[in-house]
């Protein structure tokens, strides 16, 4: 069933909105016992209100409205049954594709229950004769299969050696010479036969003759509508006593006993009755099944409308129970969290509840001051929908903390793109992920139950915008299915005397040589270098700078994003105390080492031979940070400069000197500032004539819960300098390590072109290289092999291994600096998160 009206006002919310969840308002709910019900069904129409449980103490059964609940579950029940009817006999349950109906009037509700139990009547007692009907149908079948076996049993004829069946079997009328030799004979399950068999054996001592034929065609179980397979049997015995022992036997394995002349001409006479009242009772049958057919058909037009009402008025009840009643018992009153922008739409709400009954006294509605932390609510589109789910995985942000995921709409596509950069897989991602959007309306209509279906569609915008960021930088790295594209031109021009660029197997790119231009390749990688043995040495010096740089970036922003939340929360003291100190220790070690990257390409040149600032003498970037890190000195090569500039070993000493002392700036700062201003704050309560125990404790680094930050008023010193030890320690490990986790770029992408490069050259040049008119034949099905191992393995597994590792990089190198993400997720009292997750749950 689709649910439309899907994005209400979150449709209209603007990236603005994204940037801190929203303000969030306790209210008081004042409500008239006769319009509390239609109030409720307003509100839930708008889903902007999160009630609070006031009666979170009293049993369930002893609520207020606890009666009422029963009644749409008893309700719900008859829809489970009258829909089990519906599915049985697959009748199609159309979609409401119009707009939902609303929750029923009290008025209505008597008559959809009057009408719930005509209909589940009606059904049961179609249901029951056709029960019935099928029963005395079953049993006519069976009989006339017994009247037709047995008399094969009686008339076949086995050998004129068998002296038992010639003279008692086949002339009936020895029955009475030969001591009254009896049978009786019937149906029973085949599964069950052997064990009949035995039974019947053991009783007798071997005195039983059993024959017996298996029924070709299955038969219908009146009950289940289950297809059972049976066979007839017939059991030839001797004495009375013998006869009730293998009746009760037959009585334990179920099996039916039906009359049976052992006379030929009353068996035929039998026959011909059987299948005439089998021919009347098959016409009553039709006849039944087409008249509980057009009943089903009718009530399934009905059903989706019942179901969505009942479930809505369950609702309403189950949240009315939430409510207080005054001591008067003229007034509900119930606690709710409303976002303070919505607290117009709610008063319009309550407003129209009212008007609905005629209520003469109106409802409204008092914002109440609470030091309880409100819940966090990012109101967000089908857009950005999907990338506030992956902040909410790692954890619920606090209320009105800084949202990660308004910056993760650029960075996560992007760091993938990285990883994942090739044209060719990109243009596949982008094209499934457009698919998905362009059809989002008839995709969303199916209610699909496979959950990874679900998951995918749920991220069609990030992995619409995961495959284009991937095109992008895929034609940076001019890498097309492991292959390059000349668009603009190469830049070098190489000339052999004996062999050409094509077929030199020790083809190496020097940029000092006279065969490069001055002029280089416009945009990205110059397409040659993918005929050059150096390569993989280019490329990984190439992509390894690429991801330091962006990493560095990366977390300085992250960092810089706790000032935001610093002075949002009135706790500026932390930028000196916190932010500086941490900014400048990262930005004194690795920004300057991504400045030295910087300088490095742009001082040293590939013309000039071992003379000072040329490639022989460029010094490496990373012996140059390890050197900086440990006070030490390394000897150059061929009498070259150790360093880029003149002051470079003072100023590395200065930042290194500065970073350090950074280490006890975070270490001391804050628990110190913390335990002046206790002294200050008790000094000045004793002037005054002693503590106040009513003062505002509160300070800039102590704020209440309720703002987001972390409260110190109530924790001693020295747990106070054990948790800013624990986070100084963890900060500066982590800018180490943080920094090398951002080589993963560099890691997964190198491996994608690799792997792609060898499946080229491993599978689809198989094809391409044949001469003869085989190879045409060979490339269709090398190609098919291709396209699924790029599919299955590039595309899909390399991607989902990109997706995990840009995640990891957001989640721990990003937000670490600066998410604390301990806050709960608003869950607003709403109809249209109500009937979908119901919808998911079946």
């Amino acid at each position: 069933m689709r649910i439309p009206g899907g994005e209400s006002s979150a449709v209209t919310s603007t990236m603005g909105a994204m940037f801190r969840s929203e303000e969030m308002a306790l209210c008081q709910m004042f409500i008239q016992p006769e319009a509390a019900y239609t109030s409720v069904s307003e509100l839930g129409e708008t889903g902007a209100v999160q009630f609070r449980d006031l009666n979170a103490e009293v049993n369930a059964f002893q609520r207020k409205f606890v009666s009422e609940v029963r009644r749409c579950d008893e309700m719900e029940r008859k829809l489970r049954y009258v829909e089990a009817e519906v599915k049985k006999d697959n009748v199609k349950i159309p979609d409401i594709y119009e707009e939902l109906p609303r929750a029923p009037n009290p008025r209505e509700i008597i008559d959809l229950e009057a009408h719930l139990e005509k209909t589940e009547s009606e059904i049961m007692e179609l249901s029951q004769n056709a029960v019935n009907l099928k029963s005395n149908y079953l049993e006519l079948t069976e009989l006339k299969h017994v009247l037709e076996r047995t008399q094969g049993f009686f008339f076949e004829q086995e050998g004129s050696g068998d002296t038992f069946r010639n003279n008692i079997i086949d002339d009936p009328s020895n029955i009475q010479t030969r001591g009254r030799l009896g049978f009786v004979a019937g149906v029973i399950q085949r599964e069950k036969v052997p064990g009949f068999e035995r039974m019947l054996w053991r009783i007798s001592r071997g005195n039983v003759f059993l024959r017996q034929a298996e029924l070709e065609k299955p038969l219908e179980d009146p009950s289940t509508g289950n297809q059972i397979y049976k066979t007839v049997f017939a059991a030839f015995f001797q004495g009375e006593q013998l006869k009730t022992r293998i009746k009760k036997v037959c009585t334990g394995y179920h099996a039916s006993l039906y009359p049976c002349p052992s006379a030929a001409d009353e068996r035929e006479e039998m026959l011909k009755g059987v299948k005439t009242r089998l021919e009347d009772l098959s016409m009553v049958l039709n006849q039944t099944q087409d008249h509980r057919s057009r009943v089903l058909s009718t009530v399934a037009k009905e059903l989706p409308r019942w179901r969505i009402m009942v479930k809505k008025m369950k609702a309403i009840y189950h949240t009315l129970n939430f409510f207080n009643m005054d001591v008067t018992k003229k007034c509900l009153i119930g606690e709710c969290w409303v976002p303070v922008l919505d607290l117009p739409l709610i008063q319009k709400a309550l407003s129209d509840g009212s008007a609905a009954v005629g209520s003469t006294i109106p409802s409204f509605l008092n914002v109440i001051e609470t030091s309880e932390a409100p819940p966090t609510f990012n109101r967000t589109n089908k857009f950005t929908r999907g990338f506030q789910n992956l902040i909410d995985a790692y954890g619920i942000a606090s209320y009105r903390e800084a949202n990660p995921a308004l910056y993760t709409i650029i960075t996560f596509p992007f760091l993938f793109g990285i990883m994942f950069g090739d044209l060719g897989h990109g243009m596949i991602m982008a094209a499934f992920g457009l698919w998905m959007v362009t059809n989002e309306r008839k995709l969303s209509a199916k209610r699909s139950t496979n959950e990874i279906w679900n998951i995918f569609f749920g991220g069609r915008y990030i992995i619409l915008l995961m495959g284009l960021f991937s095109m992008y930088t895929g034609f940076v790295y001019n890498d097309i299915f492991s292959k390059s594209m000349n668009i603009f031109g190469s830049s070098w021009k190489i000339q052999y005397n004996t062999s050409t660029v094509m077929t030199n197997k020790e083809l190496q790119m020097n940029p000092g040589s006279n065969d490069l231009n001055e002029s280089p390749y416009p945009v990205g990688l110059d397409p040659v270098w993918q005929l050059a043995s150096n390569k993989i040495i280019f490329l990984n010096s190439y992509k390894m700078k690429l991801s330091i740089i962006f990493g560095v970036i990366h977390m300085i922003f992250g960092v810089c994003m706790s000032v935001v939340n610093f002075n949002f929360f009135k706790r500026r003291i932390s930028i000196v105390l916190e932010f500086l100190p941490q900014i400048i220790f990262l930005v004194l070690l690795f920004a300057y080492m991504v400045f030295m990257m910087f300088m490095k390409w742009l001082q040293y040149t590939a013309k000039t031979d071992f003379q000072p600032h040329s490639p022989g003498c460029a010094p490496s970037v990373l012996i140059m940070f390890i050197n900086m890190m440990l006070f030490k000195e390394s000897e150059p090569l061929h009498g070259c400069d150790e360093y880029m500039f003149v002051a470079q070993p003072t100023v590395q000493r200065t930042f290194v000197f500065i970073a350090l002392l950074c280490i006890p700036w975070m270490l001391l700062g804050k628990p110190f500032y913390i335990m002046f201003s206790r002294k200050n704050k008790a000094a000045a309560a004793h002037q005054n004539g002693g503590i106040n125990q009513q003062m505002e404790s509160s300070t800039e680094l102590a704020d209440s819960p309720a703002a987001g930050g972390h409260g110190h008023d109530d924790e001693p010193l020295s747990e106070i300098f054990i948790h800013q030890a624990i986070h100084t320690i963890e900060y500066t490990l982590s800018t180490v390590s943080h920094t090398a986790s951002y080589l993963r770029l560099w890691a997964l992408s190198l491996a994608h072109a690799q792997l792609s490069e060898v499946l080229w050259n491993m599978v689809l040049s198989m094809g391409l290289q044949q001469t003869s008119y085989v190879g045409s034949i060979m490339l269709f099905f090398v190609f098919g092999a291709w396209a699924l191992f790029t599919l299955a393995i590039l595309v899909m597994m390399e991607g989902l291994s990109a997706f995990l590792h840009t995640l990891r990089l957001h989640w721990v190198e990003f937000m670490s600096k600066f998410y604390e993400g301990l806050g709960y997720g608003f869950q607003p009292f709403s109809f249209k998160l109500i009937l979908e997750n119901d919808e998911d749950v079946e």
